[in-house]
C-alpha cells in the first residue's frame, strides 16, 4: 500500500532537525528512507541499480586487466566472451536507470487539472561513510588532543551526513542539505590541511548513468551535495500545483533556485569526475531550468489574463514563441557532442515535443486574437497598429496593416493561416512523441497534446467557408516576447544557520587545519610588585601582546605571540578579554597556572601583520570592520570557489572575531 506524498513530508518536515544547543547535541533526520512511496521506490530502485553498475563495472575491470596481461590464446576468448556479457548487463542497467530517470510523473502534482509535465532530476547517490577513526587519528595528530573525548561531535556530523542522504521533498529537506553544506566549511578547515589529504574517500554516483566516482577532495562532497540541492528544487518544481498563481509563483522560484544552483556549480567547480557535474552538463541542466520557468510564466499570463481582448491573446501568443524559442535552445545544447550520448533520449524527446507544442500555441492564440476578438475602434486602433507591427518576425503578405486590423475578413484569412500552422506543429509534436516508448506511457503528456489538436481543429473547422477558393497562405513566424524574464537565483547559505559542530577545539582563527603550533606548555606565574608582567590583547583566544623584560612573565618563558587556552586549569579559548582579566584578577597568593601555546613562524607573522593593521585603525573603526566583515559572511550570495565558504552566522561560538578585534578598547598590562 502506497502511503500518500504528503504524510512523508508532514513526517519529513517534523522529524526533519530538532535544534539543541551545543552542549546537549542534537537529533537529525532526514525522509524515512523505508516509507514505501513511490518517490522512496524509485530512489531504492535508482540506489540498486547503481550498485549493480559499480559490481559489473569492478567486474569488467578486472577481466580487461587479465585480457592485457595474459599472453594465452583460449584465456582471451574466455575473457572476451566474459567481457561481452559484462558489457551486456551494464547496457541493460543504463536503460533501466535511463528509465527511472524518466519517471517525471512520480513527481508531478497530484491536482485532477491537465498540465504539462516538468523535467525533474533524481538525487545522486552517496555510499555511507565511518569517519569516526580518521577525525579521532586527526585530533589526537594535530590538535594534541584525546580524539575519544570528541566522539559525540562525530557521531553527530555522521548522523547529518546520514540524514541529507534521504532528504524530504520540502523546504525543511532543503534546510537540511543547505546545513550540512555549510558544516563542510567547518570541517574543511578543521581536518583538511592545504598539503595533506585525511585519507578518506567520498564515493558518489551519477544522478543520470549511476556510473560511481570517488575523491578525497572535499570538493566533490560539496559539489555532489549543491548538486542534489538543485536537484530537490527540480522536484519541488515539479509537484506544485500550477492551476493556480500561487503554485506557479512556487514553481517559478523553485526553478529558478535550481537554475542558480547548478550555475553556481558550474562557476565553481572544476575537473569533476562525474557527467552530470561536468560544465556541459551543467550548462544544459541551466538552460534546461530557464526553459521550465519562462514555460511556467507563460501558464501565469494565462491565469492571469482571462479576458478574450485582442491585446491580451496578442501577449499570449508572444509567451508561448517564447517558450517556444527557449526550448528551441534547449533541445540544440541537449544534442551537442559532449552530451548528446549522455542525457536521456526522454528528456531530448520531450524538449522536442515542448518546442513544438508552444510553437502550435503562439499560432492558435494568434488566431483566436484575430478571429473572436471584435475589430479595434477607432480610439484603440493606434495601439492595435503599434503592437501588431511588431508581432510578427515579418510582416504577413496582403493589405496594409490597417486594412488587415479593420476588416474581418483580413483577419479571418490570416488567423486561418495560423491554425494551419498551429494544427501542423501539433501533429509534428504528436509524431515526435510517439517515436519515444517511455513517453508514450506519459497519458497525461497524450491528453495535453491531443487536447490541443483538437482544440485547433474545430476552431480551424469553425472559421472555414465552404466558399472559400482562397488557397490558405504560409503564417509568418510570431515575434518572442515575455513580460517576466527567468532569474538566475544563486543559493543563498546563510539561510541555513549553522553552529560548528567542533567547536570546542577552539576559534578557527588560530585552531585550524592549516595552522601549527608548539604543544601547549604550562607556566607557573606569582604576581610581583609590577603585576604578572605581559600585556593581553583580543578575545577568543586572548593573545600575550607583550612581555616586560625582567618580569615574571619573562622569567617563566612566556612569549609575545603566545595565546591563553586554560587559566588554572579552565578552557579559556573561547573566553572574552574581560573574563581572563578577571581570573587573572582573582588569583591569590600561590599564583596562576596558565597553558599556552605558540603559533609556528610562518602562522606568528600573520599574526602580527594581522596585529599591525588593526593598530593603525583605531579601536572604534575596528570594531565596524569587525562587525562589517562579519556581516558579508553572512550576507554574501556567492563565493569565488567552493573552497571558500563564506556564509554561515556568527553564534556565540562562532568562528569568525579577529584575535586582535578591539585593540584600542581591551589591552592592557598586568
Amino acid at each position: 500500500m502506497l502511503i500518500p506524498e504528503e504524510e512523508e513530508e508532514s513526517r519529513g518536515a517534523g522529524g526533519h532537525l530538532v535544534r539543541q544547543p551545543p552542549d546537549t547535541g542534537s537529533v537529525r533526520k532526514g525522509c524515512d528512507p523505508f516509507a514505501q512511496t513511490q518517490r522512496s521506490k524509485l530512489q531504492h530502485r535508482r540506489a540498486r541499480i547503481n550498485q549493480q553498475i559499480n559490481k559489473e563495472m569492478r567486474m569488467r575491470a578486472g577481466a580487461e586487466n587479465l585480457f592485457r596481461a595474459t599472453s594465452n590464446h583460449k584465456v582471451k576468448e574466455t575473457v572476451a566472451l566474459e567481457l561481452s556479457y559484462v558489457n551486456s548487463n551494464l547496457q541493460l542497467l543504463k536503460e533501466e536507470l535511463e528509465e527511472l530517470n524518466s519517471c517525471m510523473d512520480v513527481y508531478q502534482n497530484d491536482s485532477e487539472a491537465i498540465s504539462v509535465p516538468m523535467i525533474p532530476l533524481g538525487l545522486k547517490e552517496t555510499k555511507e561513510l565511518d569517519l569516526m577513526v580518521p577525525l579521532r587519528d586527526f585530533i589526537c595528530e594535530h590538535y594534541g588532543e584525546d580524539g575519544a573525548l570528541f566522539d559525540k561531535e562525530i557521531r553527530e556530523f555522521m548522523e547529518l551526513r546520514q540524514a541529507m542522504r534521504t532528504p524530504s521533498r520540502n523546504e525543511a529537506g532543503l534546510e537540511l542539505l543547505m546545513e550540512y553544506y555549510n558544516q563542510l566549511y567547518f570541517l574543511d578547515n578543521r581536518f583538511f590541511p592545504p598539503s595533506k589529504n585525511l585519507g578518506v574517500f567520498f564515493h558518489w554516483y551519477d544522478s543520470l548513468t549511476g556510473v560511481p566516482s570517488h575523491q578525497r577532495a572535499l570538493a566533490f562532497e560539496k559539489g555532489s551535495v549543491l548538486f542534489n540541492i538543485g536537484a530537490l528544487h527540480t522536484q519541488i518544481g515539479a509537484r506544485q500545483d500550477r492551476t493556480t498563481l500561487q503554485g506557479v509563483d512556487r514553481a517559478i522560484d523553485a526553478f529558478q533556485k535550481a537554475a542558480g544552483a547548478f550555475n553556481y556549480l558550474k562557476e565553481n567547480f572544476s575537473n569533476a569526475p562525474s557527467l552530470d557535474m561536468s560544465a556541459p552538463s551543467l550548462n544544459m541542466l541551466v538552460h534546461l531550468m530557464i526553459a521550465q520557468v519562462q514555460e511556467c510564466v507563460f501558464e501565469k499570463v494565462t491565469l492571469i489574463h482571462a479576458q478574450d481582448d485582442f491585446l491580451t491573446q496578442l501577449q499570449i501568443a508572444q509567451e508561448a514563441a517564447r517558450v517556444e524559442d527557449v526550448y528551441s535552445l534547449v533541445h540544440q545544447t541537449m544534442t551537442q557532442a559532449h552530451v548528446k550520448g549522455y542525457v536521456p533520449f526522454s528528456w531530448t524527446t520531450m524538449v522536442h515535443v515542448k518546442s513544438e507544442h508552444f510553437e502550435a500555441l503562439s499560432h492558435y492564440y494568434t488566431a483566436i486574437a484575430l478571429c473572436d476578438c471584435p475589430v479595434a475602434s477607432d480610439a484603440d486602433l493606434p495601439e492595435h497598429e503599434k503592437v501588431f507591427i511588431q508581432f510578427h518576425v515579418t510582416m504577413p503578405e496582403g493589405p496594409s496593416l490597417r486594412v488587415l486590423l479593420q476588416d474581418q475578413e483580413e483577419r479571418r484569412k490570416l488567423g486561418k493561416a495560423h491554425l494551419k500552422k498551429a494544427i501542423m506543429r501539433h501533429e509534428e509534436a504528436m509524431r515526435i512523441h510517439g517515436l519515444c516508448k517511455i513517453l508514450r506511457k506519459m497519458d497525461i503528456l497524450q491528453e495535453v497534446l491531443s487536447f490541443a489538436h483538437k482544440r485547433s481543429l474545430s476552431k480551424y473547422s469553425d472559421i472555414d467557408h465552404e466558399e472559400d477558393f482562397f488557397e490558405t497562405g504560409d503564417a509568418p513566424d510570431i515575434h518572442p516576447k515575455t513580460h517576466q524574464r527567468p532569474e538566475i537565483k544563486s543559493p543563498n547559505f546563510s539561510q541555513a544557520k549553522v553552529t560548528d559542530i567542533f567547536h570546542r577545539l577552539g576559534p578557527l582563527t588560530v585552531f585550524s587545519a592549516k595552522n601549527k603550533w608548539h604543544p601547549a606548555r604550562k607556566v607557573h606565574l606569582v604576581r610581583g610588585e609590577s603585576g604578572f608582567g605581559f600585556t593581553l590583547r583580543g578575545d577568543s583566544p586572548v593573545l600575550i601582546a607583550g612581555v616586560i623584560s625582567g618580569g615574571c612573565a619573562a622569567e617563566a618563558g612566556l612569549k609575545e605571540g603566545d595565546f591563553i587556552v586554560s587559566v588554572n586549569g579552565k578552557d579559556c579559548r573561547w573566553s572574552k578579554h574581560a573574563e581572563v582579566v578577571q581570573l587573572l584578577k582573582s588569583v591569590g597568593e600561590d599564583g596562576v597556572e596558565l597553558s599556552v601555546i605558540t603559533l609556528q613562524s610562518s602562522e606568528v607573522q600573520n599574526m602580527v601583520d594581522r596585529k599591525s593593521a588593526a593598530m593603525s585603525s583605531g579601536g572604534g573603526l575596528l570594531k565596524n570592520n569587525k562587525e562589517n566583515s562579519r556581516k558579508s559572511l553572512m550576507n554574501s550570495k556567492s563565493a569565488s570557489t567552493l573552497l571558500a565558504w563564506k556564509k554561515s552566522k556568527r553564534s556565540k561560538n562562532s568562528t569568525y572575531s579577529l584575535p586582535f578585534a578591539a585593540v584600542g578598547d581591551n589591552e592592557a598590562t598586568y
